[in-house]
């Protein structure tokens, strides 16, 4: 199979892996409101969470790495070079946040982002988590501690792999993941940000 032709065969796939939203059809599957349609009306774990209970909202949260898993994992399996697993990586991201099956009307990247992670660099995956859950418990805002978790990923990337595709792809995640948090910034900024123990992100 020519090198080329794979590496735009496999982000093609990942596009299209990462376009279906988890959120949208376990809530469809389980009779729940469309997430599209309540609460902050992103289609993603911790609304889920909020309207349809813990059991859906987990569903939610591993559907959405493995959205961003597998496609990687596939890729290394096949023994893409770097630059190719990373483009399949970041086209993961792009399909859960620019869905082509939902008028590219997406969610905000998280969870699927770790699932990416931890298809490159498994340590690195679970270092990033880690983060999140130390931030969590201490601060107690999700949006926030997503945002630590994913400035911090890129670096500890470079660290481990010294490789520019991984990391500079990577880094092009996390940017829009913040992107795509703009309005949770905006309010930790203001500091109306909801903690978790409120339910809210």
């Amino acid at each position: 199979m020519d090198h080329y032709f794979s590496i735009i065969l496999f982000a093609g796939l990942a596009y299209l892996i990462g376009s279906f939203s988890t959120a949208i059809i376990t809530c469809k599957i389980m009779g729940i409101e469309d997430p599209r349609k309540t609460g902050s009306n992103n289609p993603g774990a911790t609304n889920v969470l909020r309207h349809g209970g813990k059991k859906a909202a987990i569903i939610t949260l591993f559907g959405d790495m493995l959205k961003g898993l597998i496609p990687v994992l596939i890729a290394t399996q096949f023994q893409l070079e770097p630059a190719g697993i990373a483009l399949v990586g970041l086209f993961a991201l792009l399909g859960h946040i620019f869905p082509v099956y939902y008028g590219f009307k997406g969610g905000k990247g998280v969870a699927t982002y770790y699932g990416v992670i931890l298809g490159i660099n498994w340590m690195v995956g679970l270092i990033a988590i880690a983060i999140w859950l130390v931030v969590a418990a201490i601060l107690k805002i999700s949006s926030l501690s997503a945002l630590v978790s994913i400035f911090c990923a890129p670096i500890i990337l470079w660290y481990f792999s010294q490789s520019i595709e991984l990391t500079s792809a990577v880094a092009v995640m996390s940017i829009l993941v913040f992107w795509r948090h703009k309005k949770n910034i905006q309010s930790l900024l203001q500091g109306s940000e909801t903690r978790i123990s409120n339910g809210e992100k």
